[in-house]
């Protein structure tokens, strides 16, 4: 019992994780082409800056907040620093494009968390209204053109692969900012599993209240979890860019359900404390591989985002369901009476 409840994990991960090989067994009988390394890389292509975003909407989560405007952070970003660089006909190399992204993200990050953190405002209406003011300053200020071609430096990038090889069904690779991902995974999982930073975030989601009174420093707390957020949107936002070989301000904002549903199907709760990078992960790539299933079995692309609202509700649902079964289960021990009768039951 107790390997079975190890394997289950502290937040359904193993259940998930068996669900996602269930539906790769299932669609590789009925089309063969998707038990490929040309599919298998796909998705992974597919899933690295939704890991990303990913990883910025966990640790939101965990601390009991929801954020909608990481996308148009990454965005906003990203594209003013590669629109500055290409008007002013300068590349000071990927690094730099990278790390003046960074900047004006954690910026961003910092309008967010302040506002939040300093006022306790409701975090979905913040970030529903800084999502509508960061892409209305960007297309004012910054403007609205496509480039469609990068810094020579970041050209030079999106035609980097860690794999490459043929296979009878074509090119098989796998783009070098998956290590990007990869890297940034890590770092996400260590900080929550192992520093006191991490802990602190379970600790708010969990209780505000008893996290403040237990010492905890919740508004910079709160404050710093924001600018993390804009760090990781605009990493999310250069990489996209990097891989579509593109610059369009039109991108990444719109996809934001995909990865809230990915991440509350990973089995962080909506209602604060819980989840881990591994959960959200597994949802990232439940996602991909339903969102690459049914385009291969032909069904329209309308239904993706059907599949994804009806399984962002699922997931909601049962965690409501659990949160309230935990409850009835403490009140049954706290109540002394319905203890003894269930005693008596007994």
């Amino acid at each position: 019992m107790q390997i079975l409840l190890r394997l289950r994990g502290a937040n359904n991960e193993g259940i998930l994780a068996l669900v996602l090989l269930v539906i790769v067994i299932m669609m590789s009988i009925l089309s063969p082409a998707f038990f490929s390394a040309n599919t298998a890389f796909s998705i992974l292509r597919s899933a690295t800056v939704p890991m990303i975003f990913a990883l910025a909407v966990l640790i939101v989560i965990i601390t009991g907040g929801i954020d909608v405007s990481f996308a148009a952070v990454a965005i906003f970003s990203s594209y003013t620093a590669v629109s500055f660089f290409l008007g002013s006909g300068t590349d000071p190399g990927v690094l730099a494009i990278f790390a003046t992204a960074v900047g004006i993200g954690a910026v961003l990050g910092l309008i967010n968390g302040v506002v939040i953190a300093r006022f306790r405002l409701p975090t979905l209406i913040v970030t529903l209204g800084t999502q509508g003011l960061f892409i209305g300053a960007m297309f004012t200020y910054v403007g609205s053109r496509y480039y469609a071609d990068l810094p020579p430096s970041m050209a030079a990038l999106a035609g980097v692969n860690v794999i490459d090889f043929a296979t009878d069904r074509g090119r098989a690779y796998l783009h070098v900012m998956v290590l990007l991902a990869l890297v940034l995974t890590l770092i996400v999982w260590w900080m929550l599993r192992y520093s006191m930073f991490g802990r602190s975030l379970y600790a708010i989601g969990g209780d505000y209240e008893a996290a403040r009174r237990a010492g905890f420093r919740v508004v910079p707390t709160q404050i710093t979890v924001y600018v993390i957020v804009g760090v990781l949107g605009a990493l999310a936002g250069v990489a996209h860019m990097i891989m579509s070989r593109s610059a369009n301000p039109q991108d990444l904002v719109g996809d934001e359900l995909d990865i809230i549903a990915a991440v509350v199907l990973g089995g962080a709760s909506i209602f604060g404390g819980r989840g881990s990078v591994i959960g959200a992960a597994l949802g990232v790539l439940l996602v991909q591989v339903i969102n690459n299933s049914l385009l291969l079995a032909g069904v329209p692309s309308a239904w993706l985002r059907a599949a994804v609202g009806i399984l962002l509700i699922l997931g909601v649902g049962i965690q409501a369901v659990t949160a309230r079964r935990r409850a009835k289960r403490v009140h049954t021990v706290d109540d002394p009476n319905l203890a003894s009768t269930n005693g008596g039951a007994a």
